[in-house]
């Protein structure tokens, strides 16, 4: 087989529609967009317009209550903290700063909670917001410590 003998399969690529290009096209003069009207104009999208039907987004029940100041963490797992560790990116003395610097976390928003999703093998103390009981016991198992300055609100009312 050559470059030269490369083909698309036969039906793979459709030629494009050229509109209002005369009436020999049968897509001539309103380009298929009829006559006048919003939709004839260009530049116009009329999202979850149902041309006066209700549309679905109104038809659907509305349900629960949306916090508007609710915290919202950056999560990290301590399996990516022990690859981070192993690649020389962290050190031992792990703080939301350093994991920003890391590249690990792209930003704090309203802090960094840590999940206990992976293992971590080496010994290190971290700085976090938040941390889930197993990512706890996996830091302190591993021999290192976890500090946490913001108390999440299930450890506030145990």
């Amino acid at each position: 087989m050559k470059l030269n003998e490369l083909r698309d399969n036969p039906g793979a690529a459709k030629k494009r529609m050229r509109v209002a290009r005369g009436p020999g096209s049968g897509k001539g003069k309103t380009a298929g967009r009829g006559i006048k009207g919003q939709k004839s104009r260009s530049g116009v999208a009329i999202n979850g317009y149902e041309g006066g039907q209700m549309p679905l987004y109104q038809r659907l029940p509305k349900r629960g209550f949306n916090k508007p100041n609710r915290k919202t963490y950056a999560i990290v797992n301590l399996g990516l903290i022990q690859k981070f560790i192993d690649a020389g990116k962290l050190g031992t003395d792990i703080t939301e700063d350093s994991l920003v610097e890391s590249g690990l976390v792209r930003r704090k928003k309203d802090g960094v909670r840590l999940l206990a999703k992976g293992e971590l093998t080496s010994k290190a103390s971290i700085t976090v917001s938040g941390a889930s009981a197993g990512a706890r016991e996996a830091v302190e198992k591993a021999g290192g410590s976890l500090t946490v300055t913001a108390p999440a609100k299930a450890e506030a009312e145990a």
